[in-house]
């Protein structure tokens, strides 16, 4: 299947391209074949897939996981280990999950341990590491308390805490999960906003199985129907 599009308000370069691309799993077609064009910047959600689907389709764009067929560049790097380095995946499946029981401390913690040289001794995070990981992802809103277990966060403050953890070393591309995870409308337009607001400095691709209305969202493809291709939707139409 193709999907193509033109842009509105004139040619973006592309940030991630994908030829024939196709998956298929032990019961069948997973995705594809598809043909992608996803400009730079901004949100571009692609409309249709569910399930695993949506999350096969994500990581492949993501280099995270091979296609059976065709080809993904990710600014115009096709191998793996190029894409790898250019691309996060955030709130994306068993990828990036974070154990319900531990704090928003720990989780914190951990991710500055990661970052950090191997040589370096990382003591533990408080209010103000808390809030320098995930002021820039939550914005205008508060930052989850230290001391609250991730199981009690709201589904909002659970997925845009693991876009901060995971967007803590940017990269030019960020790959987030499915809208659909968040299951309330009004808190998945907070989450598009905040999207936005990071698509101002990233090209920002995620999911959702129904078409999405809201000045946030940059482009929508939609996978599912040959017949469809690309909405632009430009802030202030």
């Amino acid at each position: 299947m193709s999907v193509a599009g033109t842009e509105a308000a004139g040619p973006v370069a592309p940030a991630v391209v994908a030829r024939g691309i196709a998956m298929t799993g032990r019961w069948g077609p997973v995705f594809g074949p598809l043909d992608l064009d996803i400009a730079a910047g901004g949100v571009t959600v692609l409309v249709g897939p569910t399930g695993l689907d949506c999350t096969a389709l994500l990581l492949t764009l993501a280099g995270r996981m091979r296609p059976l067929r065709g080809t993904v560049w990710a600014l115009g790097h096709a191998e793996a280990s190029g894409i790898f380095r250019l691309v996060t995946p955030a709130a994306l499946g068993d990828l990036d999950t974070v154990d319900d029981a531990v704090t928003v401390t720990d989780a914190v913690t951990e991710q500055m341990r990661w970052n950090a040289p191997w040589y370096r001794a990382v003591h533990g995070a408080g209010g103000s590491e808390v809030d320098a990981m995930c002021r820039s992802v939550f914005g205008p809103l508060p930052s989850p308390p230290g001391s609250a277990f991730v199981g009690e966060l709201s589904e909002l403050d659970q997925v845009l805490l693991r876009i901060a953890l995971a967007n803590t070393r940017w990269r030019p591309l960020l790959v987030v999960g499915n809208l659909h995870q968040v299951s309330s409308r009004r808190c998945r337009d907070i989450l598009l906003r905040r999207l936005a607001d990071l698509g101002r400095s990233q090209t920002v691709i995620t999911a959702s199985p129904d078409e999405v209305s809201h000045e946030c969202v940059r482009a929508q493809i939609r996978v599912g129907d040959p017949a469809a291709g690309v909405r632009d939707q430009q802030a202030g139409e």
